[in-house]
Parts: C-alpha cells; structure tokens; sequence
C-alpha cells in the first residue's frame, strides 16, 4: 500500500510539473518552436544520461544476472505489447503505435526512481533501448507504409542517441571505470532534467489540444484502455514467472510497460505527414487516466504476485 501511495504523490507532482509547461505557454513564455528545442534536449541529453547512470553499479553475479533476465523480458514484452495492439487497432496506424508503445523512459523512470529506487532503473535500460529500436522500425513502418527493414540500417541505429547510451553504460558496467568525480556530476544534472523537462512537454502538449474535441472523440478511450489496462494485465500475469528475489526488477518492468503512451509518437506522426492533433491527444489523454491506471495495477500485485 506504502508504494501505491507513493506512485500517486509522484504522479501529482508529475502532473504539476506538467501544469507548469501548460501556462508557460498560455503565457507565450514557450513557443511550439520552443518545446521542439525541449524535445532535443530530452532525447539527445537528459535520457541518455539517465540511462548510462543507470549502468553505474557494482558487476556483481546478481547483477549480470539481472542485465540479463531484464533483457530477456524486455524482447519478450514489448513484442507481445506490438502484437496485441497491431491485432485491435488494424485500420489506424497512430493507435496502434500509440497502444504499442509506454513512455517508459519520460515518465516511467521517475516513478521507478520514487517508489523502487535509482537502482532499478538499470533493470529498464534494455527495455528502453528495445523499446526506441522498435519505435525507429516497426512504428515507423505503420506511419508510412515502408517494410520494417528500411528503419534497420546498421548506421541508423548506432546513430541513435538511447542505443550510443547502452552501449557506454554497457560498457561502463563490465569494465567497472567510474568517470572522474567533475563529468559524474555533470551526468547526474544533465540526468536530474529528465522528470521536469519531459512533463513540461506534456504541458505544452496539452496547452495545444482542443480539450472539447478530444473529450469527445471516442477512439482515444480504447486507445488508453488497451495501453494503460489491458497491455499491463497480460504483461503482469507474465512478470510473475520472474523470479521471486527479482522483485524490483518485476515492479520496475511493470512499471515502466504501464506507463502512459510514449510522447515520440507525436514527433514520428508530424515528420511522416499523420494527424499531429490527434496524436498529441493520445499522448494527454492516457496520461490524464494514468494516474488512476498505474497505482492501480501495482496494487494488483499483491493478490498475483
């Protein structure tokens, strides 16, 4: 109960964070321009920052361990979550992307942090790179139409800055070398950005939506019923087949799969030429019920797990 409680004061709190970003650009102190430059500074810095400190930990026998079992759901997860939102939504690309795909990262790693600790967010990082990769690829393919393969390309995907994040705190954790005391700082700030940057971003998403419209259309309700619900119950039945002394790595999974959906698909929908509106207004609507959704399904998990 003691952990519900403290996923919902994380929420609130996300949720005035979020507030802030919505008058911010009520008062013309942010501009569309403006939250694309945040958006930037989330992907290309804060996230992979978090990420690579989250590879900060001793290489003990549990935690090679860890790094792998975590891998191993996060392949067998995020399928399963694609699979199942591709199968309901099979005439609107944007909601099966949306449904397909948390916001894991943005939102998902201040809840782990709050309600498991800095620690757990280690056993998300594959999840997280698994989870961008797919986005590049299959999401993509959805939005227009090309094979999967196109977003496959070895240059592509190196590029990307959450795959350079593993791939350092990968190496960082094998190699146990600890950058010096001034850049580990420097990490941990650039990382601290991440909670309050991307819940701007929400706020000013929801700053730009038609609330009236979005109320009204009914499509974004299954869209969130399926992300926020029913993706997280099949995957909750699965998590308990983890061992029982991984009990933060399954909370910090099911965490980061309930999660609200991913607020990418705004940024792939208007480079690919989709609706941007409605888009966006998968990305508030969910978050708006996730705050019901998310300490719900953990408290689940005291009858199942």
């Amino acid at each position: 109960m003691e952990t519900v409680l403290i996923l919902v004061r994380q929420i609130i709190q996300m949720f005035l964070l979020a507030a802030m970003g919505f008058l911010l650009y009520k008062g013309k102190k942010v501009s569309a321009n403006g939250s694309r430059a945040i958006a930037n500074i989330l992907i290309y810095l804060s996230l992979p920052a978090v990420i690579i400190n989250s590879f900060l930990v001793d290489k003990t026998a549990e935690h090679i361990q860890g790094i792998l079992l975590s891998a191993a759901a996060a392949v067998i997860l995020l399928p399963l979550s694609m699979l199942i939102s591709r199968s309901i939504f099979r005439k609107d690309p944007i909601a099966a992307f949306a449904a397909a795909f948390p916001n894991s990262g943005f939102f998902g790693i201040p809840l782990i942090t709050a309600s498991v600790g800095q620690g757990a967010v280690f056993y998300i990082a594959c999840l997280i790179a698994f989870l961008n990769i797919s986005q590049w690829t299959w999401g993509v393919s959805l939005m227009n139409g090309q094979p999967v393969r196109e977003g496959l390309k070895l240059k592509k995907l190196i590029q990307a800055p959450f795959v350079i994040a593993v791939l350092m705190g990968l190496f960082l954790f094998f190699t146990g070398w600890r950058p010096p005391e001034i850049l580990g700082g420097c990490l941990n700030t650039a990382a601290s950005l991440n909670t309050p940057l991307a819940m701007f971003t929400v706020g000013i998403y929801l700053a730009q939506t038609d609330m009236l419209r979005m109320f009204r259309r009914v499509s974004l309700y299954s869209i969130a019923a399926v992300r926020l619900v029913i993706i997280p119950l099949i995957l909750l039945l699965l998590l308990r087949l983890l061992p029982a002394v991984f009990s933060d790595m399954r909370t910090a999974l099911l965490l980061a799969i309930s999660c609200p959906v991913g607020s990418n698909i705004a940024v792939y929908a208007q480079l690919h030429g989709k609706d941007y509106p409605y888009a966006v207004e998968t990305v508030v609507i969910s978050t708006l019920f996730s705050i019901v959704t998310i300490p719900a399904i953990v408290w689940l998990t005291r009858f199942i797990w």
